[in-house]
């Protein structure tokens, strides 16, 4: 049975996996933080030790032990944490927290993003209005959609019930440890469960429960 308190904060993400943890603290659900990530990032940015991390440009902190591409275009407010590669082309436009050992790949866009620790986006994804969790990978391909077409608030399907958010932008919340396979559309207001894998060439729209395989709409199967 589906159920709207499977999406609270606390039952998607390990929080010591992420340097936004202060974030989440005041959040009862994940898409509640994602108007406050710029305001967030220079407030944390402006603490961060000048040891570990440079600051490039206006309100970009980039940690020492990050590789950036020379061909990657990086705009604040924005944190790439320890050990974080940020490869050719990727296209970072704000309001972006790249976690430790994140992966931000050729082509790849962001906008409005927390990336946990060891996130990857690592072929030609847009990621934009959205979460991904600790160790959560998004397939070659694969995008979040964060604007409905017709331009209203988006809701979260949760069974039969639609929860409002509030929110005119927001494309998906990935838990910890979630599969995307290539080429999937996650259409505005997806909500995945920690460990689930996501058929490729999947089109997925509400919240799917952890620990479960997602094939199509109708054929949502747990994992054994």
């Amino acid at each position: 049975m589906l159920s709207i308190e499977d999406m609270r904060t606390e039952n998607l993400f390990d929080f010591t996996e992420t340097i936004a943890a202060e974030l989440f603290l005041t959040k009862k659900y994940p898409w509640e933080a994602l108007p406050d990530i710029g305001e967030f990032i220079i407030a944390l940015g402006n603490r961060l030790s000048s040891d570990e991390y440079e600051k490039r440009g206006d309100n970009i902190w980039v940690a020492k032990s990050a590789r950036v591409f020379d061909s990657a275009y990086l705009n604040g407010p924005l944190i790439i944490g320890p050990d974080a590669e940020i490869r050719h082309c990727a296209f970072i436009r704000g309001k972006a927290i790249v976690g430790a050992g994140a992966v931000v790949g050729n082509s790849t866009e962001l906008k409005n993003v927390i990336l946990f620790n060891k996130a990857q986006v690592p072929h030609y994804n847009y990621i934009g209005d959205s979460i991904i969790g600790f160790k959560s990978h998004m397939g070659a391909g694969s995008i979040t959609s964060n604007l409905k077409s017709d331009k209203t608030l988006v809701t979260v399907r949760v069974g039969e019930e639609r929860v409002e958010t509030g929110l005119k932008k927001f494309g998906a919340v990935l838990g910890d440890h979630v599969e995307v396979g290539c080429g999937s559309i996650l259409n505005p207001g997806t909500v995945i469960g920690s460990g689930t894998n996501v058929y490729p060439l999947s089109m997925v729209r509400g919240f799917i429960p952890a620990n479960s395989i997602y094939k199509k709409e109708s054929e949502i199967v747990m994992k054994r």
